[in-house]
């Protein structure tokens, strides 16, 4: 007989759990069905190839189970960090995976972001540079297999080497970026430091006073999220006719199942399956992950800290924009202030854009695979609210302005017919790392939650530590600064 111990929350979330299971999320999934620029429908039998039958299951003995419903690893979060870590168990072993989700992968921060694959903003020697380059190579080999397949990864990833320009307005900002660019160029990468007048030539329309410029990295990518996850979604339902993947979409996991006090977590419950995990359990939530967390272990010995919160972020994307064209990625320097952004400031100061509400803004600007303008971005911590404040997109198309002058030709009134705006809640932790690790307390529980605005550039190096680590291998990249002992649980 197996314990099963049921998690309830308040948490108004599109997530993985936040209400009662006779009131899951029923009130979220008509706003839910237009997220991402599309709308969203349920995922059918036919589609899943694996989807098991639903019904009210709410049972404590695991052998009245369907043996259907039997999975070597269960993962919850089909974000694009839950989704990589299906992808590398499927492609590097023989283990059947379920991936579980309330909503649908791109409905949360994964599709909401610019899909910057960028060095240029990152420093050699911090603990996670070492997972970024990881990362990056990954990425860089998955381009080159579809290239190799006679498939353009364009068309496939939206995989475009757009060189990345991280921007300066002031003389100190120069002075740090001129020292970036030489701890870059230690490091084997191309980089080079521009002058305001070596600008140009690169980016006509940027605009910057004479004490400004930029650190300039012409093999940054960036990706499109959406044509991403497809592909990833496509390659993994191969294994399906096999067996060894199923998709179980708006269906929330509300509780862990554990014979009686063992360390060993042996199915999950979600609002209309039981699910067997025979090896391993991943809990990939993103900014729900702490609260699910502290609900599943509230009643064990473990002390738990897991500052996991939602930081809200607004992109605003001008579609089929034809007024100019930017040729790299584009983000100015104070970017990095976002993880601290708590001071006052106006948009027309040299600094980015703070106010009592923890909101920053910072100029970011890319040109995607589509030809729309994407421009950015802001973060703010507010809680689970995924609503449009306009006050924020005027705010970044006022700090874009300053960057981009010509923007100030057009108006943003006239552009509504043309925008969309994508609102996401990035998984912010304290201090900038995420969590990717084996649970104390458990011995078959991983998380894999916290990359805040790094989710699309980390995914593959932190997919391949986390199956790495339910394989038994020995990890490429060394994982101790990411573990949980330590930081979150004592």
């Amino acid at each position: 007989m197996a314990l099963k111990i049921t998690i309830n929350s308040n948490l108004n979330t599109n997530g993985i759990l936040s209400a009662p299971p006779n009131k899951l999320h029923s009130h979220l999934l008509p706003s839910l069905q237009n997220i991402c620029g599309r709308r969203i429908r349920p995922l059918s039998l036919k589609q899943s190839n694996r989807r098991s039958r639903h019904g009210a299951v709410r049972v404590s003995n695991l052998s009245q189970s369907s043996a259907s419903n039997s999975f070597d690893v269960v993962i919850i979060g089909a974000g694009i960090i839950g989704l990589t870590i299906a992808r590398h168990l499927l492609l590097s072993s023989d283990l059947s995976v379920a991936l579980v989700d309330a909503a649908l992968p791109c409905s949360g921060a994964t599709g909401a972001g610019q899909g910057y694959i960028w060095k240029a903003h990152k420093s050699p020697g911090t603990e996670k540079w070492e997972l970024m380059m990881r990362s990056h190579q990954l990425w860089e080999s998955v381009a080159k297999s579809i290239q190799l397949q006679g498939m353009d990864p364009l068309e496939v990833l939206g995989w475009k080497k757009t060189g990345s320009l991280l921007v300066s307005k002031t003389a100190d900002e120069s002075a740090m970026l001129k020292k970036r660019v030489e701890e870059l160029s230690q490091e084997g990468l191309r980089a080079e430091f521009l002058s305001t007048n070596d600008l140009l030539s690169e980016e006509p329309e940027l605009v910057l006073e004479k004490e400004g410029g930029a650190a300039f990295l012409p093999d940054d990518y960036q990706l499109d999220a959406h044509r991403t996850v497809a592909f990833i979604e496509k390659g993994n339902r191969r294994f399906a006719v096999e067996g060894r993947y199923a998709e179980f979409y708006h269906d929330p996991a509300i509780g862990l199942v554990r014979p009686g006090n063992s360390r060993e977590v042996v199915a999950i419950q979600t609002s209309k399956d039981t699910l067997l995990s025979k090896r391993a359990v991943v809990i990939a939530a993103g900014c729900w992950t702490g609260s699910l967390m502290h609900d599943l272990i509230k009643q064990s010995d473990i002390e738990l800290d897991l500052p996991i919160k939602p930081r809200k972020g607004h992109l605003l994307v001008i579609e089929n924009f034809k007024s100019f064209k930017l040729n790299h990625g584009i983000m100015e320097a104070g970017y990095a202030d976002h993880q601290s952004a708590t001071l006052k400031a106006t948009a027309s100061d040299s600094r980015p854009v703070y106010n009592a509400q923890d909101l920053s803004v910072s100029m970011t600007a890319t040109m995607d695979a589509s030809g729309n303008l994407v421009l950015g971005s802001s973060r703010q911590l507010v809680g689970f609210s995924t609503e449009i404040d306009e006050s924020v997109i005027n705010h970044i198309w006022q700090r874009v302005g300053e960057f981009l002058p010509a923007l100030r030709k057009e108006s943003l009134e006239d552009l509504r017919q043309s925008r969309e705006i994508r609102v996401g809640l990035r998984p912010y932790i304290p201090d900038g790392k995420p969590v990717i690790g084996l649970v104390p307390g458990f011995s078959n529980v991983f998380l894999a939650a916290g990359h805040e605005g790094e989710g699309l550039s980390l995914a593959l190096g932190t997919a391949e530590m986390i199956a790495d680590m339910v394989l038994g291998n020995p990890s490429k990249v060394d994982a101790a600064p990411f573990a949980l002992l330590g930081r979150c649980f004592h």
